[in-house]
């Protein structure tokens, strides 16, 4: 039996991110909630952490869906509440991480923003709005803001998304 892994990943809504998550293979659980890490980023920022088997599902994987279902190459006013970052829990995975970025560079146009940082802490969302997509499909916010991430997983990265979840957006026209 393999051990499952965990990548703590920032960068939009929570919400967007978990249900993101939450449609691959391989991803066993989604914590919704806030991360900290150190120093000038120990304020929380919207984020997920991905608990995943590394047998289904590679750490490079996580990061490529990550950099294109957010604005990774956007500094925005707002990056203090939705930092893009990719919160590691080791200095191997930290080193990972940031080869894998810098890999994954020569797949966008613009420069990414997405950081590398430790992981500190985390905050879990309140449990009314943890699962928002799953529980939510039809809300106004779940077609306008997830869905179009979600049409990116089919388009990009169907060969690593659950199929069975995804299935109410077989039929969108994209």
């Amino acid at each position: 039996m393999t051990a499952l892994q965990k990548i703590a990943l920032g960068g939009g809504c929570h919400w967007c991110t978990e249900a993101v998550f939450q449609s691959l293979k391989g991803v066993e659980n989604v914590e919704q909630g806030y991360v900290a890490s150190v120093d000038g980023n120990s304020m929380f920022s919207e984020a997920v952490i991905v608990h995943f088997n590394p047998q289904i599902i590679s750490l490079n994987v996580l990061i490529e869906i990550h950099l294109h279902t957010h604005k990774s190459t956007v500094n925005h006013s707002m990056r203090q509440k939705y930092r893009s970052a990719i919160y590691t829990f080791s200095e191997i995975q930290k080193i990972e991480s940031e080869t894998i970025l810098k890999n994954l560079q020569s797949k966008f146009d613009s420069e990414l923003v997405t950081v590398v940082l430790p992981f500190s802490e985390f905050k879990a969302s309140r449990k009314q709005i943890q699962n928002y997509y799953y529980d939510n499909p039809e809300k106004p916010f779940c077609e306008r803001f997830i869905n179009p991430k979600l049409i990116v997983l089919l388009q990009q990265f169907s060969e690593h998304t659950n199929q069975n979840k995804l299935k109410h957006l077989q039929y969108v026209d994209y």
